[in-house]
């Protein structure tokens, strides 16, 4: 059911958790009064210009390389269209029907601030397209992130002309169609329309909302499997001690420290191992803070550069309120490139020292964990297969590490001789979420395995119920059997965060509060 509460296009905040919900249809967007009032009078501008044979890039000149060549008042419509259709060469695979409806609403959002000269009847189309779910198919490949991402953008608004096609009611349809079943026509593109569509980085900004979100949720995933398997291997809680993150204090070493030693609580398996002659863990134990906060500190600063660039105008050329007209390169994907290669290592590095710790758990010289994590192996094969899978999966993600943004390669005859490849750091860096989840998983598979060992005794209260939630679907197993079906149940369990609102759930009823100093700045907004 839709809520009430609206969203102000043009005026109101635009947050990455906000976008999220009117993708989901929990929150409706419209134009907001002050916001129309920008919008008409940039638009007016633009008509001038028009009028008055003023010469500006994009209003009445050609493209890229065809700068100089100068298009007539009377074909200035064609233009738009043409540009359009041009633009529209995408290949791949359509991106996910919520990427192109987030991507619909950042644009709407940039544009609405007043500073691209497009109609108000225009924006009013696409917030249709929005509320109607009539998504537009995108191609995933094409955009180099500069001039924006212009094949895919091309390819989402090439609708609103009774062109291309789009996802309607679990189909795909031709627009034309549709416009016949719903008595409309299609869009007539002024000068400058097509332009302000197509320009812009809504592409890699609704990437970097997807990458943002579920690598929190892994984030947050990977803390508490770490931490079950931490209890399953007898791993030492000295080294989450405040004492020795105030000595370096990172935002996210302190915040993942102080989680794990929340998430394990007073704990019946840590007394049990006080006085144990081991001497120090493995870096994939010790390290937990150091390794896991690295990758938090990166997402924080995704997080902070994606603020900023959803409340960003980003087409070209921009029009001022005194008229003037600015032909400059808001349109560069690098900052939020640059960020999300940084991120997809932050990712893989999550996955990586996840699959060292399940490589560790298969040891039998952890005082009573059973080699392979199953009591008679030599028969039994246990546990050992599903590291080499989890291996594999870390391999994949290294070598999707190399940044895309460190590659340019000229375009439009040398006129945009510099790009971002910026589309590509965002596909790239969900393609290693994706593969994170089901390390993420499988870890969890492992350590609810070990956790298992510990019994009768009892961790601090949480990892107890989120492993009595595991059993719930997946058994303990005593010998070998097809273990892949267990495996994606456990993969579910992360992607689906179930976890997550157990931990919540468990720490709510045991007064503990899960939230500390650092959350507001690691929670999503």
């Amino acid at each position: 059911m839709k809520s009430k509460t609206g969203f102000n296009f043009g005026e109101d905040i635009l947050t990455s958790g906000l976008a999220l919900q009117m993708a989901a249809g929990k929150i409706m967007g419209e134009i907001g009064q002050k916001a129309k009032e920008r919008i008409e009078n940039s638009r007016k501008i633009v008509e001038a210009i028009v009028a008055n044979h003023v010469i500006v890039y994009g209003i009445n000149t050609g493209f890229g390389p065809l700068c100089t060549t100068i298009i007539s008042e009377s074909d200035t419509k064609k233009l738009q269209l043409n540009l359009l259709k041009s633009h529209s060469v995408g290949v791949g695979d359509a991106i996910d029907p919520e990427l192109a409806k987030l991507m619909m609403i950042l644009k709407v959002h940039a544009l609405s601030k007043g500073y691209s000269g497009i109609a108000l009847e225009t924006l009013e189309r696409i917030i249709w397209h929005i509320n109607e779910n009539i998504i537009p198919v995108v191609p995933s490949q094409g955009s180099v992130g500069a001039s924006g991402d212009l094949a895919p953008l091309a390819h989402l608004f090439l609708p609103l002309t009774g062109h291309g096609k789009v996802h309607y009611k679990g189909k795909t349809v031709e627009m034309g169609s549709l416009f016949h079943q719903f008595g409309m026509a299609p869009l007539e593109l002024g000068a400058k329309e097509g332009l302000a569509l197509i320009n812009g980085t809504q592409f890699i900004a609704a990437h970097a909302i997807k990458v943002v979100d579920r690598l929190q949720n892994c984030l947050d995933n990977a803390d508490l499997i770490a931490a079950m398997n931490l209890e399953a291997m007898l791993g030492s809680v000295k080294t989450f001690a405040p004492e020795l993150h105030a000595l370096r204090p990172y935002a996210g070493t302190t915040y993942v420290a102080k989680r794990m030693r929340l998430l394990i609580g007073d704990s019946e398996i840590v007394k049990s191992h006080k006085n144990c002659s081991r001497m120090q863990d493995p870096y994939s134990l010790r390290c937990i803070p150091q390794v896991h906060g690295a990758s938090r500190n990166a997402w924080l600063h995704l997080k902070e550069l994606l603020h900023t660039e959803l409340n960003s105008v980003t087409d070209n050329p921009v029009i001022l309120e005194d008229g003037r007209s600015i032909s400059g390169g808001n349109f560069h994907g690098q900052p939020l490139a640059m960020a999300l290669d940084y991120v997809t290592v932050a990712a893989a590095e999550l996955g990586n020292i996840a699959d060292r710790r399940i490589y560790l758990s298969l040891n039998d010289s952890i005082e009573g964990l059973p080699k392979l994590l199953m009591r008679e192996t030599g028969l039994n094969s246990g546990f050992m297969i599903p590291q080499y899978t989890t291996a594999a999966l870390v391999s994949e993600n290294k070598s999707l590490c190399f940044p895309a943004s460190a590659d340019s390669i000229p375009t439009s005859l040398g006129q945009e001789d510099h790009v971002s490849m910026g589309s590509i750091s965002g596909r790239k860096a969900l393609m290693v979420i994706d593969n994170l989840e089901k390390i993420l998983g499988i870890e969890l598979f492992c350590a609810a395995q070990g956790f298992d060992f510990r019994k009768p005794l009892k961790s601090g209260g949480i990892l107890d119920a989120c492993h009595s939630a595991i059993r719930q679907t997946i058994p303990f197993a005593e010998s070998d059997h097809i273990m892949s079906a267990e495996m994606n149940k456990a993969i579910e369990l992360v992607k689906k965060r179930v976890l997550i609102a157990v931990s919540n759930k468990a720490a709510k009823k045991l007064k503990i509060n899960l939230k500390n100093e650092c959350h507001e700045l690691f929670g999503i907004y």
